[in-house]
């Protein structure tokens, strides 16, 4: 079902239900993730909030809904709570990339969708790529599955890692993609990789020195990480090029994307970054 058509059978569903100034504020914007959604509820919806889910449900055929909530901790868990169904497991096809993933558990952010498709076109065959926060695969599975290089995926999470393993085999690159599951800190190659993937936010700075050990002279790093929009266009690069420097390295900015709006006045970045060794 299309959601110009979803939308007025789920106001005529619940508009029997409903107070008229509640039936105003039931959400027009949702998340799917293969059979199940996220859904945003304001607070003064909370005494019919299970009622709501399961029309949502059952218009939007999904088998489970989550009130979306906050992202926390090192890791990134999510903090979703469950309003219908109980099997929060779900495959999530994007760009023909099959995800598995536990969706109150593992956080997967639709907002990215243009990066993870741009992944799939950066490297080159029997390129060296090390995903530093390999999550489910979220940006190294593109590069391997289309760009046919040989990905090394690191995730430290033992539960994520356990969907990663599964998301190798179910898209079938077992043949290039290996993972291990550690803190990236203390994975031992050096001078390896001619890329480096570090999808994460808010402290990635501190494994630049880390990812620079793992990197060739002249590899390519993709970083990202959170800035507050009055240090743009500098930052993050130039805290990435004082790090290096003082890790005998220089580093030539190539490119650099928006992600999306991580908090207000704070963006979520991508800088493509390349190392030259001094």
């Amino acid at each position: 079902m299309r959601t110009q058509v979803i939308k007025p059978r789920i106001r005529e569903i619940l508009s029997r239900e409903l107070p008229p100034d509640l039936l105003a504020l039931l959400p027009k914007r949702w998340v799917k993730l293969g059979d199940i959604l996220l859904l945003p509820l304001r607070p003064e919806l909370e005494p019919y909030k299970y009622r709501i889910a399961e029309v949502y449900a059952k218009v939007l055929g999904v088998k489970t809904v989550l009130r979306k909530g906050h992202i926390y901790g090192e890791t990134r868990k999510p903090d979703y709570e469950i309003l219908y169904g109980n099997d929060t497991i779900t495959v999530h096809v994007e760009n023909g990339i099959k995800y598995k993933l536990d969706v109150a558990k593992i956080m997967f952010s639709p907002a990215n969708v243009k990066e993870r498709v741009r992944m799939a076109k950066v490297a080159k065959p029997n390129e060296l790529v090390v995903d530093m926060f390999a999550g489910i695969g979220h940006l190294s599975l593109p590069i391997a599955v289309y760009g046919k290089a040989r990905v090394i995926a690191i995730e430290k999470d033992p539960y994520t890692f356990k969907f990663l393993l599964e998301n190798i085999q179910l898209n079938k690159v077992q043949d290039r993609m290996s993972a291990y599951n550690m803190d990236n800190r203390d994975f031992p190659g050096e001078n390896i990789a001619d890329r480096i993937l570090m999808g994460y936010v808010v402290k990635t700075a501190e494994f630049i020195p880390k990812a620079l050990s793992i990197a060739k002279d002249e590899a390519i790093i993709h970083y990202h990480n959170t800035v507050p929009e009055k240090l743009m266009p500098e930052e993050p690069f130039a805290t990435f090029k004082k790090i290096a420097r003082e890790h005998g390295y220089e580093a030539e900015k190539i490119n650099e994307l928006r992600i999306k709006r991580y908090a207000p006045g704070v963006w979520h970045v991508v800088v493509d970054i390349k190392v030259f060794k001094k």
